[in-house]
């Protein structure tokens, strides 16, 4: 069986490792650990958790726990946000010539990331643009949390409709996937860790994959690591 360490940028992508992925990998042969918090900082000794806002102690962090489990077995994985990515991140400056091209653009940060962690068993994955894109594959599951919402889950599938994959809503700060989401339901921005994972989990992996294939191509990665354990 493979072991996977997960380093999510929030909680939110940390709640949706915690239940829905670990319970999916496991059916693959993949042993899902407790998802990390990605580290932003460290001081006096301290790692300090949540945001994936500064790559020097994200990279500092994932080669930490490469060096202490060195077992052919354990693989390393990240889910973190295209949206508003450090300045500092690897091959940032030129991915910008595929600024027009989501897609090419996040796999060439992501095969730079892969490069400086310098690990083969490291996996790396940036959200298209954010968690909360997944959540346009169903926006029905809204109605888990809200009442007399039918008029906001319809603006939210228009939207969802309107794109190839909900990976391609853009990342402008006002119109990103989270802030449409908020601008329909305005307590989401506070209720992101409980309310997202919930409304992911209602709509499946299978539903979410179908329709944004950056995350199927990772999660088809991680559905046959236990190919590659010793």
């Amino acid at each position: 069986m493979a072991r996977l360490y997960l380093f999510a940028e929030g909680q939110t992508e940390q709640t949706f490792a915690d239940t829905t992925l670990k319970q999916h990998l496991a059916l693959h042969g993949t042993y899902l650990q407790n998802a990390v918090l990605i580290a932003h900082a460290r001081k006096k000794g301290r790692v300090h958790r949540g945001g994936g806002r500064n790559y020097a102690a994200i990279r500092k962090d994932i080669r930490r726990f490469t060096k202490q489990d060195r077992h052919p077995n354990a693989f390393f994985t990240t889910m973190i946000d295209l949206y508003a990515i450090p300045s500092e991140f690897p091959g940032l400056s030129e991915a910008e010539s595929y600024r027009i091209d989501p897609i090419k653009r996040v796999a060439h940060l992501e095969s730079s990331f892969k490069a400086d962690i310098a690990d083969t068993r490291f996996i790396p994955f940036i959200q298209l643009h954010e968690f909360e894109a997944y959540l346009f594959c169903g926006p029905e599951g809204f109605r888990q949390f809200y009442t007399r919402c039918e008029v906001q889950i319809a603006r939210l599938k228009a939207v969802g409709d309107g794109y190839a994959t909900p990976e391609m809503i853009d990342d402008n700060s006002a119109t990103c996937p989270s802030r449409r989401i908020c601008r329909e339901f305005p307590d989401y921005e506070d209720a992101k860790p409980t309310i997202g994972p919930q409304v992911a989990n209602w709509i499946g992996v299978s539903a979410i994959r179908s329709k944004c294939p950056h995350f199927d191509q990772w999660l088809t990665q991680l559905e046959t690591l236990s190919g590659r354990a010793c």
